[in-house]
């Protein structure tokens, strides 16, 4: 990707980026509906961590511009934070004695489909007006999973995005050398392009080798 060439707002058309912006809609309602800002102090900590999952993508997706390590390590705290959302939504549902949707509920099979399709959030803020705790609580976990998915995906598009075509550095290097007349042979060693526009073997960071002088003609003997 040329990041030169990306327009203002361009990571909202990352599906994790999408996502990640609903879930954090989701947890917004729920904890200004029914936990206690006041009295909990893990109000703050799941609408951070909602926040987290969300403003990290957008800070990796733009500083990929200096630094793919950058770009891949707040990728990987994203990630974290929505891991560490998951568990307070499973450690509220268990401590008020609601019920966890698994895999083979009849709600978590209607839902999980149904959610894979939409990811705009006006669709759940409708989804979750007037629903109770559990609801929303189980509705949230849904959507963080399918999040983390596309985070997983996100990252691994990242790893081979590197290994493919290296870091920034690298690629400005590579963009240096190729104005200077280096590139890739047809066996792929680093080479540099002689004037008929093929590439020789000469390693482009090695001293050049100084041409062995030629010996002086041998006078020939004159004849008796």
């Amino acid at each position: 990707m040329n990041y030169n060439q990306k327009k203002p707002d361009s990571y909202r058309t990352l599906l994790a980026f999408q996502k990640a912006e609903c879930v954090y809609d989701i947890t917004y309602y729920f904890i200004n509906h029914f936990m206690d800002r006041s009295h909990d102090r893990t109000v703050d900590q799941m609408e951070q961590a909602a926040r987290s999952g969300k403003q990290n993508i957008v800070e990796g997706y733009s500083d990929a511009e200096g630094s793919t390590e950058i770009e891949h390590k707040l990728t990987v705290v994203a990630k974290g934070s929505l891991e560490e959302l998951k568990e307070d939504f499973r450690d509220y549902l268990r401590s008020h004695q609601h019920e966890i949707w698994g895999p083979h509920h009849e709600k978590y099979i209607v839902c999980q489909p149904l959610f894979k399709r939409h990811n705009d959030t006006v669709y759940y803020q409708r989804q979750i007006a007037g629903r109770s705790a559990e609801e929303i609580a189980n509705i949230a976990l849904i959507v963080i999973h399918q999040t983390l998915a596309l985070i997983r995906g996100l990252i691994d598009w990242q790893d081979e995005k590197f290994l493919r075509e290296g870091g920034i550095k690298e690629q400005r290097y590579r963009a240096r050398t190729d104005s200077r007349g280096y590139g890739y042979d047809s066996t792929g060693k680093w080479s540099r392009f002689g004037r008929s526009g093929r590439c020789s073997n000469d390693n482009p960071t090695a001293p050049t080798k100084p041409t062995k002088p030629t010996e002086p003609t041998k006078p020939t003997e004159p004849t008796k």
